[in-house]
């Protein structure tokens, strides 16, 4: 439910703006400032947006940044257009949550309500608005599943987890860097870290992350 003016978004731009390096950020539909109902969305449906953008708004070998489940679609949009993708920063990326850290934790009244009214609002930690979870978001999520098999991307990864992450388990990010068959993923715990990993000195380390990317991609000719 997290927007394009989010904290990391924007110091990610302003950090590409001083370095002279292109950028784009942009909102999922039924989010931010992007037509369409939040409860319409699926994994799928975002997916698309993503890969959209990477194909409309884009030229040449990008690193795509996504965080919790943007880290999800990052993922699906790097294995859609692998020729595009020159790395991938992940932040609590949370591939395969629909089923791993919702469904399969609900209990049977909660499942219940779904499978009856189609939809459940379960109360968040970030704000007011609860988070509206639809039968067609955990049934969609089911057909993009990626942990249960090797993820067929080759290019540098870099995995930034808070170990204080009550929403997705930081192991996660040790399954994810398991899973992917390229040889250049590294891992980085925050152990005071939270979810959001949007204090300044988590900016800072993002920043650092992207630099040594970007600076590691220009050194081999691959950016």
């Amino acid at each position: 439910m997290s927007d394009m003016q989010g904290t990391k978004a924007v110091e990610v731009e302003r950090y590409c703006r001083a370095a002279g390096r292109a950028f784009v950020r942009f909102d999922y539909q039924g989010h931010g400032e992007s037509s369409g109902d939040f409860a319409d969305g699926t994994i799928g449906g975002w997916a698309e947006d993503a890969i959209a953008v990477l194909d409309a708004c884009t030229e040449g070998p990008q690193v795509l940044i996504g965080s919790s489940m943007g880290g999800w679609i990052m993922l699906l949009a790097a294995l859609a257009r692998p020729e595009r993708v020159a790395g991938l920063i992940g932040i609590a990326a949370a591939p395969d949550f629909t089923e791993d850290l919702m469904w399969n934790r609900f209990d049977d009244e909660r499942r219940a309500i779904i499978d009856r009214d189609g939809v459940y609002y379960e109360p968040s930690e970030y704000g007011d608005e609860p988070y509206t979870i639809t039968r067609g978001l955990i049934e969609d999520g089911r057909s993009h599943l990626l942990l249960r098999r090797p993820i067929a991307l080759h290019c540098p990864v870099r995995l930034l987890h808070g170990m204080r992450d009550e929403s997705v388990p930081w192991m996660t990010t040790s399954r994810i860097a398991e899973k992917i068959l390229s040889d250049d993923v590294r891992i980085f715990l925050v152990k005071d870290g939270d979810h959001r990993l949007s204090r300044d000195q988590d900016i800072a380390r993002l920043k650092v992350t992207l630099d040594d990317l970007l600076g590691e991609l220009d050194e081999r000719g691959d950016f």
